[in-house]
């Protein structure tokens, strides 16, 4: 799961407070949120051949993945060699095909950024000085290539607001503000957040322009020298903690993606250091940052300069995206896409043995094993009438990097992928009543869902928190931008025996002490029966589609819908 999803089962918590003992009710299904253009869905579902998914398999290969020898997977390490061969042999022993033209991998051309200095980033002004320093008050990096010495000096500090520029809702926090070679400071998530209010971009759903991604991008676009967020675990979703833990380790971009505009410096600030600056500057931070949510926003200067800097060890390179493919025996031209993230952030090289290795059990061997017994269960049924491609991608934790180079250079035409199924950082929690959908109510997809689900006696529902912002964090949003309708479910915490309590401990655990943590391991005493449900469920959901005709299609309203229709 990407270096800021603080992971969809541990938000499962804030689900309703139910008694254990009495399930939930079922959301209302899919067909009934949102108008289908979708053909009547059939209700027996696609038969399982027996035994073709194995627990035990299962168990096995996620082990593997999250061992020590495969040190946590990070791009372009001996554990991406380990990992990558593990894929590659796998995918040979089912008979899939090479799925990139005569080989299984598709280059990733990639540049490694590993800090090897990073001043503190001080603050003047007139008559004081702030020095914040790593980790407790801020982190800092720098995404320019170049071993030089990048930074900015006596740059002027200015609040933006949450640094947002989105004509649909009639809203430009950088109005009238010349920022260039100025320093940005910005709030996290977008002002729909705070407000509640439904008519305010998507009241607490996050939209894309809560991304800390797209407010770097903009910061950029405007001329912004340095780009500093300021971090609050609620709007956030996460703890400082996971900020720092996932920036400290190297930097990954996209060699093809040098050309974009980038700000020298980008970086976060937590809630109590902004606090601080603010008063300095005889302002109040939650007063300003209730005026920078209520529209017509003007831009502040903080009355001071900012000075700080970053040099990086930089190293070309190229990871490796695995594919296998299953072409169909009637539409060969036209394929499902299952991904998982295969990456994770590897090791700590300053802390010795085991100790430094971040495993990346759950996040996401978990899925990447289920590529695995998904694809058997593909064999052993007898080939399908559409493709389907099995895609373990790179860089995920990096910000997405490995799905996006595929949309841009993919196998099967945009116009030609169906759908695309996404499995990553699993439930291993047991046997779950709910289906959990992240960005519940956005295509056709979810029908066929839901009736998949209703065969397993079960129920699904939307995520419970749409505020986190989900839908963006994992390697389906590529393809959903690309107009791909995309699915991304897996169960939640109404587990069948132990009601919600359990589930919520169990999401709770991984939050705290598993989710982008040395703690993330392979735990032998896993109920494993639960994700293999889970992967019953979506070999159904894709089969189906791979043995009709029909083009599940975003939802009306939905963002994505124009691009599909103008495709199909």
């Amino acid at each position: 799961m990407n270096r800021y999803l603080s992971c969809l089962v541990a938000s499962l918590v804030l689900v309703g407070c139910q008694p254990a003992d009495e399930p939930a009710e079922p959301a209302e299904p899919a067909s009934e949120v949102a108008e289908s253009a979708l053909d009547a869905v059939p209700r027996a579902m696609p038969e399982l051949p027996a035994g073709s998914m194995q627990m035990e398999r299962y168990g096995e290969n996620v082990a593997t993945l999250a061992s020590d020898e495969f040190e946590g997977r990070a791009p372009g390490s001996r554990g991406e060699r380990l990992t990558v061969d593990f894929l590659v042999r796998e995918f040979a022993e089912l008979a899939l095909q090479p799925g990139y033209g005569d080989s299984f991998l598709q280059p990733v051309p990639m540049v490694e950024l590993t800090n090897r200095h990073r001043s503190s980033l001080d603050i003047v002004f007139d008559d004081e000085a702030m020095a914040l320093a790593y980790p407790d008050d801020m982190i800092i990096n720098s995404r320019l290539l170049g071993e030089q010495e990048h930074g900015v000096a006596d740059s002027d500090v200015v609040f933006v607001g949450y640094g947002i520029v989105a004509p649909e809702y009639d809203w430009n926090d950088y109005a009238g503000l010349d920022v260039e070679d100025k320093t940005v400071v910005i709030l996290v998530n977008d002002p729909g957040f705070d407000s509640g209010d439904e008519a305010v971009f998507n009241g607490r759903a996050m939209t894309y322009y809560g991304r800390w991604t797209y407010k770097y991008e903009e910061a950029a676009r405007q001329g912004a020298a340095a780009a500093i967020i300021v971090h609050e675990t609620e709007p956030a979703s996460y703890p400082w903690e996971v900020v720092i833990n996932s920036w400290s380790t190297p930097e990954f971009v996209l060699a093809a993606d040098n050309d974009e505009p980038m700000s020298v410096i980008e970086g976060w600030i937590t809630v109590d250091t902004a606090q601080d600056l603010f008063a300095r500057a005889g302002l109040d931070f939650y007063q300003e940052r209730d005026r920078a949510g209520a529209g017509g926003f003007t831009p502040v200067s903080l009355g001071a300069t900012a000075t700080a800097s970053v040099r990086n060890d930089v190293r070309e390179g190229v990871s490796y995206n695995v594919l296998g493919l299953l072409p169909g025996t009637e539409r060969p031209d036209e394929v499902i896409v299952y991904l998982a993230h295969w990456d994770h952030l590897g090791r700590n090289l300053a802390i010795p043995g085991s100790a430094g290795i971040y495993n990346g059990a759950i996040d996401n061997a978990s899925g990447t094993a289920g590529l695995i017994e998904i694809a058997n269960a593909y064999q052993q049924a007898g080939d399908p009438e559409r493709s389907v491609l099995f895609l373990a991608v790179t860089l995920e934790e990096y910000g997405l990097l490995g799905s996006a180079h595929y949309v841009n250079d993919p196998v099967f035409p945009h116009e030609k992928t169906v759908a695309a199924i996404n499995m990553d950082a699993m439930t291993l929690a047991g046997p779950m009543r709910d289906v959990v959908v992240v960005g519940y109510g956005s295509s056709e997809l979810e029908e066929i869902l839901a009736v998949a689900a209703e065969a397993q006696d079960r129920y699904i529902e939307p995520e419970p928190t749409p505020e986190a912002g989900f839908y963006y964090r994992s390697d389906h949003f590529n393809f959903a931008r690309a107009g791909i309708p995309a699915l991304y479910a897996k169960g939640g915490v109404d587990h069948r025996e132990h009601g919600r309590e359990y589930g919520e401990a169990w999401a709770l655990d991984y939050r705290d002490n598993r989710y982008h943590k040395p703690g993330d391991v392979y735990d032998s005493d896993w109920d494993l029966t639960g994700v293999i449900e889970d992967f019953e469920l979506l070999y159904k959901v894709g089969r189906h589609i791979a043995d009709g005709d029909e083009w599940p299609n975003w939802y009306e309203g939905n963002e994505f819908r124009a691009i599909r229709d103008a495709q199909r």
